[in-house]
């Protein structure tokens, strides 16, 4: 048995032992080296309440080069993309250690949902979000939780696409300002996926002018 392989299967076994972390390691087919972790949401953030699942990938010189992680749950988190799950964490790049392992790295994941970077965006538009209107951005990031992680008020996570309201929400908007464009006749999606892009939250509100929304939509 390889030094590698000895290492992760010691992990893996540590972290089973362990049951105060809620930390959990698992196979994902007959590969020690391609895992999947996962955490509860922590509490007092707008996670809470969630079950989120971590892809792990073991590169052929661990523990000298990091774990390739990315988020198998959707998080609605700006140092995480919302498309593809990717994260921004400086232990996954330039600040990894071998002394690191699988379950600090997990633990160092569910603390960076406490603890949002969002001058270090994994994905810019939420990190925008986040700095605009923070109140905005939870009930945001809740809905995602609630949808996605099965958070609390949820029927458990969600296979299929949202009906239109939902959209809405989970692009962290006031239906009332889609409504309000969306009457001039222009498509529901393409109004969400501009204001979106425009920022149209909180206080940004008052600073984008209706004529700029209208031509940004009318591209």
């Amino acid at each position: 048995m390889d030094a590698r392989l000895r290492r992760v299967n010691k992990e893996i076994t540590d972290c089973k032992n362990d049951k105060s972390s809620n930390i959990r390691i698992d196979l994902i087919d007959s590969s020690p080296f391609h895992l999947k972790g996962s955490f509860p949401g922590p509490q007092d953030t707008p996670y809470e309440g969630g079950h989120f699942e971590v892809d792990i990938v073991i590169p052929d010189s661990y523990p000298f080069q990091p774990v390739k992680m990315k988020f198998i749950t959707k998080v609605y988190h700006p140092n995480v993309s919302s498309a593809s799950g990717a994260i921004c964490l400086d232990i996954l790049k330039d600040a990894w250690s071998p002394v690191l392992t699988l379950k600090s790295t997990l633990i160092s994941l569910q603390s960076l949902l406490c603890s949002p970077e969002p001058n270090d965006p994994q994905d810019a538009e939420v990190a925008k979000h986040y700095t605009t209107s923070k109140r905005s951005f939870d009930e945001t990031a809740r809905y995602w939780t609630q949808i996605y992680a099965g958070g609390p008020g949820s029927r458990g996570k969600v296979e299929s696409k949202e009906p239109a309201r939902d959209e809405i929400a989970i692009a962290g908007l006031e239906k009332a300002h889609v409504d309000q464009f969306e009457a001039l006749g222009f498509e529901r999606s393409k109004v969400i996926d501009v204001l979106r892009r425009l920022n149209y939250r909180g206080a940004n509100v008052a600073k984008i002018a209706e004529d700029k929304i209208v031509e940004e939509l009318l591209k």
